[in-house]
């Protein structure tokens, strides 16, 4: 299994959290959320995330997911980077599901798989948009 971490602005980390304990029925094991505020000292903020980082791993490692890439949440994510912990930036819930479904294969697999599940979890829906049936695997 892979641990989860989601370094977000605030309030978003934690709503991803949650949004996973509501498809669920509760919060799966080692997924950890850090919201992060206006204004909040980024050297502590390293630090926090490396603390929430051991305590996540897990024997494929942690992935660690953020929102917009190049802001403070996801430059804090950089610096975890380590031959067990994977970033990835972009995250939406899409991509938080099949980390979550996939978490027990090696962690190279979990990340290509959490890149495509983000991907194709963008559709424009309504007026204009092909029409087609599309079921969602997890």
């Amino acid at each position: 299994m892979a641990g989860i971490l989601i370094i977000a602005h605030a309030p978003l980390a934690s709503a991803l959290r949650e949004c996973v304990s509501h498809i669920y029925g509760g919060c799966p094991s080692r997924i950890g959320a850090i919201d992060v505020v206006p204004d909040q000292d980024t050297a502590a903020l390293v630090e926090s995330a490396r603390e929430r980082v051991a305590q996540l791993q897990e024997e494929n490692g942690v992935l660690v997911l953020t929102d917009l890439f190049g802001a403070t949440p996801s430059n804090v994510a950089a610096q975890l980077v380590a031959p067990r912990v994977r970033v990835v930036a972009g995250v939406n819930l899409s991509m938080l599901i099949k980390a979550v479904c996939y978490r027990s294969v090696p962690l190279e697999t979990l990340t290509e798989k959490v890149l495509s599940g983000g991907s194709k979890g963008i559709l424009e829906v309504g007026a204009g948009a092909p029409a087609t049936t599309h079921t969602t695997s997890h």
